[in-house]
């Protein structure tokens, strides 16, 4: 009997190692992903960024920043849907990710969904600390609307 109880022992304690090992060099990889994309997406690879971003989420799909650069990557390629939907989720997940919140202004602004701007803006304000700047420049572009509505 106490061979056994020796035996799955040594078993449960190879297991045990091997699991914390997947994790480890699991979660070492994650980072490398999100590193290896942002680096692509600096190179302006974006079509390998892109696919090393949704690997990330894959891996990781809490990863807010993940999906705005997905956002960004999809701006960049003009695919409006796209780019709203992974600023909503990158959102969704941190709600106070500034330039997430200010790429949805935009693209609110472009669609001339003033109200919305505002319920935006004021959610802007109230977490801005990097980007406080730009809340000048939504007000001027609503001001602009508004005085071109008025011609």
């Amino acid at each position: 009997m106490k061979v056994w109880y020796t035996t799955l022992m040594k078993l449960k304690n190879k297991l045990l190692i091997l699991i914390l090992t997947f994790f480890v060099n699991n979660a070492f990889a994650n980072e490398r992903f999100f590193n290896d994309a942002i680096n692509l997406f600096e190179g302006k690879d974006y079509d390998k960024s892109k696919f090393l971003f949704q690997r990330n989420i894959v891996f990781n799909p809490k990863d807010s920043k993940s999906y705005l650069f997905l956002a960004k990557i999809y701006q960049i390629e003009e695919d409006e849907e796209k780019t709203e939907k992974n600023l909503n989720t990158a959102l969704l997940l941190n709600p106070e990710d500034e330039e997430a919140l200010y790429m949805l202004i935009d693209i609110e602004l472009k669609r001339s969904n003033f109200s919305k701007v505002n319920d935006l803006r004021s959610d802007f304000e109230k977490i801005c600390t990097t980007l406080c700047e730009k809340i000048t420049l939504i007000q001027e572009r609503l001001k602009n609307f508004d005085t071109s509505n008025e011609s």
